[in-house]
């Protein structure tokens, strides 16, 4: 079984053959793991259809599942659902608060023509018997999930005042197969693992997937010409750029600067590993760090300044801040054994990291608003690679069970947890995109 100490030495040598890729899309088993009794109830009726042939998407159901794996919702049991109200003119009230629900959406589904179809929706607070939102999408049959991710968005963000985040898209490796046979793939899915869509594919190992800011490339890690490789891929396009492969040592964990000008990449071709910065027109490398350590997996501060990389130079892998025009690092992370990994929130105030004590590799959030206050999201026993969802409301990780790799969704309370499996691979180093266009 691999330990995350392991995991840091592995890929700073060029000597991993971590869990990752897959030859096909194959879709992700989901399963929603715990609940949050105080969590606000909200009841999503079945929306009414005008007729037509039965939808390939129950938007409901779709919309029911964000709001339970959030954390912040607890959606009413849809054999709890007693009346089926379309409209505002409709909802008894009474019935619902019987059913202790603070908010209702309901809804309809209508042929718009031209092969659309046309969704409309309405929220309304039980207790105070008013409308809170209504309005209507138009998509085709196909997008219905999609349409179904930005209704929950915009009820989320209505209730909370924060942008809902189902919207997104997340980027994962799997890998199907054993030894020699093992096929690897770089994969796109929608927030929940519905609709994947294969973005690479190698017999080699892919590792360290990194989305652009705009959510249009992915920058990652391939071992296809034998030595470790960063590409830039392209998902809108389908092309893909080489942008660093230097033969001597290795090239790996690029990540975006927010602009998306430049990634942020750990090199070893001068000795041990240091963190570089690239402009990815030019080409053009600064170096941020200088040690006899091992310096990797940067990160950027959401507003470009400074840059959070995991280096083992004071004995153990940990955590450290430099300015990202050059200058002296900082540690910043103290306890615990080992912490690396770090991804950090859109505001800059929480930093996810894997955290070991002993055997036991845990995925810890600091909060620096409170302090460097940590508070852990996963059980372990080994949880690795950290990615907040555009509005840190959640967290992806990975973690191994048995000998399956395996992806979690948390809440960022730690009390749901969504588990997404491969029904016969692995699946890894996930990296949750930024918000779509609206």
């Amino acid at each position: 079984m691999r330990k995350l100490s392991s995991v840091f030495a592995s890929v700073l040598l060029s000597v991993s053959a971590l869990f990752a890729g897959t030859a096909a899309a194959q879709s992700l088993n989901v399963d929603i793991v715990g609940g949050l009794k105080t969590a606000t109830p909200i009841a999503v009726v079945p929306f009414a259809q005008a007729g037509g042939a039965p939808l390939p998407t129950d938007v409901a159901d779709v919309i029911r599942n964000d709001f339970n794996r959030s954390g912040k919702f607890r959606s009413l049991a849809k054999s709890e659902i007693v009346e089926t109200p379309s409209k505002g003119s409709d909802i008894k009230f009474p019935t619902w608060r019987l059913l202790k629900q603070d908010f209702l959406t309901i809804g309809r589904i209508s042929d718009a023509g031209g092969g659309m179809l046309r969704v409309e929706y309405e929220l309304w607070d039980v207790n105070k018997q008013q409308s809170m939102l209504a309005q209507a999408f138009t998509a085709p049959a196909g997008d219905l999930r999609g349409v179904a991710h930005q209704i929950a968005d915009q009820i989320y963000e209505k209730i909370t005042g924060v942008r809902g985040a189902f919207w997104t898209r997340i980027a994962y490796i799997t890998a199907v197969g054993l030894g020699n046979n093992t096929t690897y793939a770089l994969i796109v899915a929608d927030s929940d693992g519905y609709n994947p869509q294969v973005v690479a594919r190698s017999r080699e190992s892919l590792l360290s997937p990194h989305w652009s800011p705009d959510g249009k490339k992915i920058a990652y890690v391939s071992f296809e010409s034998g030595n470790s490789a960063i590409y830039v891929q392209d998902i809108t396009t389908g092309s893909r750029q080489l942008v660093s492969a230097r033969p001597r040592g290795i090239n790996s964990a690029p990540a975006w600067s927010p602009d998306g000008s430049k990634l942020a990449i750990s090199l070893s071709y001068s000795g041990n590993p240091e963190i570089y910065v690239m402009d990815v027109a030019s080409r053009q490398e600064t170096r941020l760090t200088k040690t006899l350590s091992i310096n990797t997996e940067p990160v950027w501060s959401p507003d470009g300044q400074s840059i959070y990389f995991t280096s083992d130079r004071s004995g153990r892998p940990q955590i450290y801040q430099t300015p990202a025009s050059g200058g002296g690092a900082t540690r910043i992370s103290f306890q615990g054994q080992n912490n690396l990994s770090a991804d950090v929130s859109y505001d800059g105030k929480q930093i996810a990291m894997v955290q070991g004590n002993g055997n036991v590799y845990r995925i810890a959030v600091m909060d620096r608003s409170l302090g460097g206050q940590v508070r852990f999201l996963s059980p372990g026993p080994i949880d690795e690679s950290p990615s907040f969802a555009p509005n840190a409301s959640m967290l992806l990780y990975a973690a191994t069970e048995g000998r399956r790799g395996v992806l979690y969704a948390v809440s960022a309370d730690g009390q749901v947890r969504q588990r997404l499996v491969l029904s016969d691979g692995d699946v890894r180093e996930p990296s949750w995109g930024p918000y779509r266009q609206r």
